[in-house]
């Protein structure tokens, strides 16, 4: 199944929209691209890796989608001013963010009295930091706009406090809360804001922390017993994204086939 069938099965369009996505690069973060472009969109791939950046926006115009790249590392506060004032000046608004970018894959599992300090500070800095530094940067143009779309991508590790990643879980902890509060803040001026919480989704980014055993593990754990890919999580993206999800704001959705359902 190509990215265009699967976008376009959830019948939503997206011709006019302009879609920023931090770590659009790879992962669950070029999937959103694909399904954004697919759906009509122009779509700004942000990616601290500017070769991945570009390699996703060259798949999207060679499937005829409007993409352009952009290098960015969410951590580093002054060059995010620099690169959203770039993309709203060359582009003129952004009506949608999607707060992906995340330090996860290259983590080691180890507990928490082990972690580094400064790996703890490294993964709150991009995992939080990051998403309140983006977000502040769409306010203005989403105001004018009378429109926008904010989605902070947490996970279900923190509905189920998964051990031995605990930076990580603490860091998408705080996204709920800050969700919350920020969609009360920007409700008044047509903006949303939502979380979206994925379990363990399998992507063409190795995890070398998962093994053949810990992978059936997952799935054993799920009400859906199968392994989860991009296609599961597009459709709650797409329609937390569109004009259709105007009342829905300030939530955290969990997709992860059951795995946490209690």
């Amino acid at each position: 199944m190509t990215v265009r069938t699967s976008a376009a099965r959830c019948n939503f369009d997206f011709s006019g929209t302009h879609v920023a996505i931090t770590g659009g690069g790879q992962g669950l973060g070029r999937a959103y691209a694909k399904a954004f472009a697919a759906a009509g969109a122009a779509v700004f791939i942000l990616d601290r890796n500017f070769e991945n950046a570009c390699k996703v926006t060259d798949e999207i115009k060679a499937a005829d989608g409007t993409a352009f790249a952009y290098q960015l590392d969410v951590g580093r506060l002054d060059d995010v001013s620099d690169v959203f004032s770039t993309i709203i000046n060359e582009h003129g608004r952004i009506d949608v963010l999607v707060n992906n970018a995340a330090i996860f894959t290259t983590l080691e599992m180890k507990p928490f009295y082990s972690i580094d300090p400064v790996e703890w500070g490294e993964v709150i800095n991009v995992n939080l930091n990051g998403v309140y530094a983006c977000s502040r940067q769409v306010v203005d143009t989403m105001k004018e706009n009378g429109f926008g779309r904010i989605i902070n991508i947490g996970s279900a590790a923190v509905t189920m406090g998964r051990p031995n990643y605990t930076h990580y879980v603490a860091s998408k902890s705080a996204l709920i809360g800050m969700s919350r509060s920020m969609a009360r803040e920007l409700g008044s001026f047509g903006i949303t804001v939502n979380t979206i919480m994925p379990g363990a989704t399998f992507t063409e980014v190795e995890r070398k922390t998962v093994t053949p055993q810990q992978k059936r593990a997952i799935i054993a754990s799920q009400c859906i017993q199968r392994p989860a890919t991009p296609d599961d999580i597009l459709g709650t993206v797409l329609f937390l994204c569109s004009e259709e999800s105007g009342f829905v704001t300030g939530q955290a959705i969990t997709i992860d086939g059951g795995a946490t359902h209690s």
